[in-house]
């Protein structure tokens, strides 16, 4: 049996890791020359930016492989301010509390929506309802202003999305389920609490990208550079023949695996499958902008304690936020200076992703300066830009036809492995391809 990979992203390359240690025969095709997909760490003029994930968070299934890769001397842990976390109110950075007694008893939230968190300890679960979105769970359970100022920066600077559009069942369906376990949310998340705290935040020595260069050093049959053209399935004996810009592939596979956003796989399955690629071809993926700034700390008055700060669209920012970067690991700016990654765009302010460079470094630095308290006069030290056209697929009312098409290819030999199945975070890619290989070779 042999089984073709589509794709060289963290999921891709976890997939093929594991069959190959479970001896089961495979070929990854990646169109770049550079594994990886979304993760990606660059070095300029002394400064480490990461233009994927900034950071991890360390489940078991990640830890299970950068142990197997023999990573784990180079886990840099997250500084311990990391677990503040700010949001903009009243034109102001103020900690978010950080746990569900926290909520009652800060003063971030009125006292109104303090008791209303009281009040849904006692309230009953609603119905299920798999179309309700993350505004309407949330206003129904905690009120409108957790949805304002904490719910919609969480998930525009997190997700790149907009709460009223994404779903609750396919965004934070573990949520979801404590409701309908526990009748309240609050209750849930304190019976179901990890004794052990919240996971480690964690990033490696030299940045992410060494986790994918890692696997790719690995794998005994990963060819990149070679992006897959054309798939067909043979109607003789179920076998797919694949088609990349090297020519055809070396041999017939049992099973392939679509390790691709969803924009890269339809046109694969234009031919065979339509219905299932105008399915994929609908998942929105918004564009999203990344500017890096650096600073002189002396120049900054504000604390930097903590891991970033998110701005609510209600406060009417420019920017979704910030990450302090080199607040949360050593090595990302030079000495004397700090570092912001500032995320510009997304589903809510997608005309700001799209402004020209120039504009976007001015605007972020303007938005800095005054939030910041950066001295009058003192400008960046370096700026650097990152733009994603097609960013982080929305778990919206797209995504349920895109999953539903998925499952169904699953009965052809066709399977998914990739960020708009499992989950968008790396740990959610990292466990599903995890999963999966040991489906495939159980086959």
């Amino acid at each position: 049996m042999a089984i073709a990979i589509l794709g060289g992203g963290i999921s891709g390359l976890t997939l093929a890791w594991y069959l190959q240690r479970a001896g089961v025969d495979y070929d990854l095709f990646e169109a770049s020359p550079r594994p990886g997909g979304n993760i990606r760490t660059e070095q300029q003029n002394g400064y480490l930016v990461e233009t994927g994930p900034n950071s991890l968070q360390l489940s078991a299934e990640l830890q299970e492989l950068l142990t197997g890769l023999g990573l784990n001397g180079q886990l840099q842990e997250a500084a311990a301010v990391s677990q503040n976390r700010y949001v903009l109110r009243q034109g102001r950075y103020q900690q978010l509390p950080a746990s569900p007694p926290k909520l009652l008893t800060s003063p971030f939230f009125s006292l109104k929506t303090r008791l209303g968190m009281v009040r849904e300890l006692f309230q009953p679960a609603g119905p299920v309802n798999e179309q309700e979105t993350l505004t309407e769970f949330f206003t129904r359970r905690f009120g409108p202003e957790v949805v304002e100022y904490a719910l919609n920066p969480f998930i525009s600077g997190i997700y790149a999305g907009d709460p009223a559009r994404l779903l609750m069942h396919k965004t934070f369906p573990q949520l979801a389920a404590l409701e309908q376990q526990y009748g309240s949310v609050i209750r849930g998340l304190m019976k179901t609490k990890n004794p052990a705290g919240r996971r480690r935040i964690v990033s490696l020595a030299g940045g992410l990208q060494t986790i994918p260069d890692t696997l790719a050093a690995k794998l005994r049959r990963a060819h990149f550079g070679q992006t897959a053209t054309h798939l067909h399935r043979r109607t003789d004996d179920g076998r797919w023949e694949l088609e990349t810009t090297a020519g055809p592939a070396p041999r017939l596979y049992h099973q392939v695996v679509l390790a691709l956003p969803t924009y890269a796989a339809a046109p694969l399955l234009q031919a065979q499958f339509p219905a299932v690629a105008a399915a994929l071809s609908q998942v929105q993926h918004p564009p999203m902008t990344a500017i890096y700034t650096a600073y002189y700390r002396a120049d900054v008055g504000h604390p930097l304690d903590g891991f970033g700060a998110l701005n609510p669209k209600a406060e009417q920012p420019y920017a979704a936020g910030s990450i302090w970067t080199s607040s949360i690991f050593p090595g990302r700016a030079p000495a004397g200076q700090v570092l912001f990654t500032t995320f510009v765009g997304g589903s809510q302010y997608e005309d700001h992703a799209r402004q020209p460079e120039a504009e976007q470094k001015a605007a972020v630095h303007q938005e800095l300066s005054r939030l910041y308290g950066i001295r009058a006069g003192a400008g960046p030290v370096w700026q650097y830009r990152y733009y994603w056209d097609q960013s982080i697929p929305q778990f919206d009312a797209h995504i349920g036809p895109a999953h539903a098409a998925a499952d169904a290819l699953a009965e052809q030999g066709l399977y998914v492995a990739a960020n708009w199945r499992s989950g968008v975070g790396v740990p959610d890619c990292v466990r599903q391809a995890r999963q999966l290989a040991t489906a495939l070779a159980a086959l």
